[in-house]
């Protein structure tokens, strides 16, 4: 639980940092996340961790809604409702232990965090052992991931690539996408 919510945390710092950065003229830029542009994926994004705020405390899974302007107070909110122990007993509602679940928060804040900073400009630098760990759990869910329609086709990087861009390209994402 503690690497889990640390990892957690220092995921969630440059992504955080990069939507309060946002201007309004920037939320209708594209995303390397074709469904999504930067408003859309700002939703997306506050959906996700209102949907893990509910799963700590044992709740229903919300309707995702329309962008609000307050992902980094509910990201907030959701790590506090982490910090509470009884958050990471049983399974949740997709069927998986929620230790192993909370690694898709995980995933989500790194690939989208670089989703916003490619979309804008900006530079993006996530904690790398947050990356390794998403990295890891990707690699072994990418299957169920792109069955469901959660990943796209693997995308190949270089043999010398990054962590980070090894994860993009597990998810279906190009590393070198750019607006």
């Amino acid at each position: 639980m503690d690497d889990m919510l640390k990892d957690l945390t220092s995921a969630s710092l440059p992504t955080v940092a990069l939507v309060r950065d946002l201007s309004e003229e920037e939320l209708a830029l594209p995303t390397p996340c074709a469904a999504f542009d930067v408003r859309g994926l700002l939703a997306h994004l506050e959906w996700v961790a209102e949907t893990f705020e509910s799963m700590a405390a044992k709740g229903p899974r919300p309707e995702q809604g329309e962008y609000t302007g307050d992902f980094p107070e509910r990201m907030g909110r959701t790590l506090t409702a982490w910090s509470e122990p009884a958050a990471w007993e049983g399974e949740s509602s997709i069927g998986m232990p929620v230790a192993a679940t909370v690694n898709l928060l995980l995933v989500d804040l790194i690939v989208h965090g670089w989703d916003l900073a490619a979309a804008t400009g900006r530079s993006y630098q996530p904690d790398g052992q947050a990356v390794e760990r998403a990295l890891a759990f990707t690699r072994q869910m990418a299957p169920m991931g792109r069955e469901r329609g959660a990943f796209g086709d693997e995308v190949e990087v270089p043999g010398d690539a990054t962590d980070l861009d090894r994860l993009l390209g597990v998810t279906g994402r190009d590393p070198a996408w750019t607006p």
